[in-house]
């Protein structure tokens, strides 16, 4: 049922008492929802919501941006498709993370590497006049695995196919399409930046370069370390099925790995052994059960098993599986969370095994801005649709077709711009989030994978490096340099954002997710990375090598030894 559906059958007011118990006892969850206890946060009337008109503003500078963009168009798709070809994965993005600072140094930004503490993290910097305002870009670079396509192939075939008569597999692959995000990141920053040259413009751009989105480690422990400090608003987008902007919300999330330790042996010789294989399946099993009773409509839990049996005739000593508990607010998640953890407590009981667990991440529910969304929204018809080719389309029914979804091809309007649904149902998670709940943030999609088609798929792998993709990431840089001028050339606009953004975090205390002794999830950079970037290993306050994780257990007790016969002797 759709939003308007919902709030015909309710009426509005009665869809706001029906959430408001929920608002007023969740904080975190009643700032991020337009049904907020504020009216001056939400629409008079969010059925028949109309976005303000005129909020673009026509400017020599936002003409001289987006022309930039136009005339170096080859060289952000030449950027796309370099960070494409890497296909790197989470904390480990050597090439695509230099790739994307060696094109925004070139086009006058300075780089600072090792954004807390992260060595694929970077921050780069252009100043201009007073240097005010102070305007954020986020850019990705990480793949997924499993996700390796060919690009402009609507049939899946892998470009990187392992083989092993046991086992194949496929490589990584930009199946969310951050080759793109990045790139038109650093499109729009460095087209702004001329801009701001050309026209004497004042302010500051800041780029942030993130790690590992995918496992939402990046941004959440560099907000934690205070790199996004100092910024008046902050714009962001991501590849999508379609053009549009919103100012709602997301799930919150805990991330943890649980390796279970217990003893090895032969297959054929099971008796009196800690089965470690066993616990992970236990543990799968015990967290399935929480479906019916212990998870909302709005919470999400999803696993992938990381490490444990290579052969049916080994017993493995280690055993891990990895978590994710979404839900509306930090603190429903952890709830979520805390039960995952006690069927691993089950599971390693059961099966006599030895269970630690690691926390890898933890962000926040999204905080909307909604005069971010409209001005965004207003830029994205100012500019205009993405122009897609008969032979884009043709491409993306295929895709369609191949995914067994309507073909529609690719979207090639711009939506119209709604408030959020009336009743949050859940969904994803991002760690912009956590920056959301810092400054006024904007976020943004366009049609990136045509309808239907799943994101995390190798159908966006196969968009992400095709013309297509390429339209819907020129033009989102567009949407982004376009947006960024108007927040520089009008005072008015960013203090109305901030004053919203103060309102809806009165009465929040943010405090990040992540615990005091959280351990940095790292893999040791090529000497060729630090030499290149300058940074030593490890980082500060970061001990290497990491602690081991090791089985010590022994064979499980079974009793006293019983006779041959199990009977007691004749006298």
């Amino acid at each position: 049922m759709s939003r308007r559906d919902m709030l015909g059958l309710l009426g509005a007011a009665g869809a706001a008492m029906a959430v408001a118990p929920i608002l007023t006892a969740d904080p975190a969850m009643a700032a991020a929802s337009d049904l907020a206890l504020d009216p001056r946060t939400q629409p008079a009337d969010p059925i028949n919501y109309e976005p303000p008109a005129k909020l673009a503003v026509d400017s020599q500078a936002k003409d001289a941006a987006v022309a930039w963009i136009d005339r170096h168009s080859e060289s952000i798709v030449g950027l796309n498709d370099r960070i494409w070809e890497f296909a790197e994965p989470s904390l480990a993005e050597w090439n695509s993370s230099w790739a994307e600072a060696q094109y925004l140094q070139a086009n006058g930004f300075t780089i600072e590497w090792g954004a807390g503490g992260m060595p694929t993290a970077f921050v780069a910097t252009f100043s201009n006049g007073t240097g005010k305002p102070v305007i954020g870009f986020s850019g990705e670079y990480d793949a997924l695995p499993g996700l390796s396509q060919e690009k402009g192939n609507a049939q899946h075939s892998p470009l990187v196919y392992n083989h092993d008569p046991y086992a194949p597999s496929y490589g990584f692959g930009h199946g969310c399409g951050h080759n793109a995000l990045g790139a038109a990141a650093a499109g729009a920053a460095a087209a702004t930046a001329a801009a701001m040259k050309a026209r004497n413009l004042d302010g500051t751009i800041k780029f942030f370069g993130s790690t590992a989105e995918e496992q939402l480690v990046g941004k959440s422990v560099a907000v934690k370390a205070g790199v996004y400090k100092g910024l008046d608003a902050f714009v962001d987008w991501h590849p999508a099925s379609g053009n549009s902007t919103s100012w709602g919300s997301s799930n919150a999330m805990y991330s943890l790995a649980f390796h279970f330790l217990g003893t090895d042996g032969h297959g054929g010789s099971p008796l009196a052994t800690r089965p470690t294989q066993d616990a992970v399946s236990a543990m799968s099993m015990l967290t399935e059960y929480l479906r019916e009773s212990d998870q909302a409509p709005t919470a999400r839990v999803h696993y992938a098993l990381r490490q444990t049996g290579q052969a049916p005739n080994v017993f493995p000593t280690l055993s891990s599986i990895w978590y994710f508990a979404r839900e509306g607010s930090p603190t429903r998640a952890k709830i979520l969370m805390d039960k995952i953890i006690k069927c691993a407590e089950a599971a390693a009981m059961a099966t006599g095994t030895r269970m630690e667990n690691r926390m890898m991440a933890g962000v926040w529910n999204m905080l909307g801005n909604k005069r971010g969304a409209e001005l965004m929204h207003a830029n994205m018809t100012q500019v205009g649709a993405p122009k897609f080719s008969a032979g884009d389309q043709a491409f993306g029914r295929a895709l369609q077709r191949s995914n067994g979804t309507k073909e529609t091809g690719f979207a090639d309007t711009i939506s119209e711009l709604r408030p959020p649904a009336a009743v949050f149902m859940g969904g994803g998670s991002t760690d912009v989030a956590d920056i959301s709940w810092q400054v006024p943030t904007i976020s943004m999609g366009t049609a990136h994978q045509p309808g239907g088609t799943k994101n995390h798929s190798w159908h966006h792998t196969a968009t992400a490096a095709a013309n297509a993709g390429h339209v819907a990431m020129v033009m989102a840089a567009k949407y982004l340099a376009a947006t960024t001028v108007d927040l520089l050339t009008q005072p008015k606009m960013v203090a109305e954002m901030n004053e919203e953004f103060d309102r809806r975090t009165a009465k929040i205390r943010w405090k990040s997710m992540l615990p005091d002794n959280y351990q940095l999830p790292l893999y040791e950079p090529p000497r060729w990375f630090l030499e290149r970037t300058r940074q030593t290993w490890p980082p500060r306050g970061v001990k290497w090598p990491p602690r081991r994780i090791v089985s010590t257990e022994t064979a499980p007790d079974l009793g006293p030894e019983l006779p041959p016969e199990n009977l007691p002797p004749l006298e």
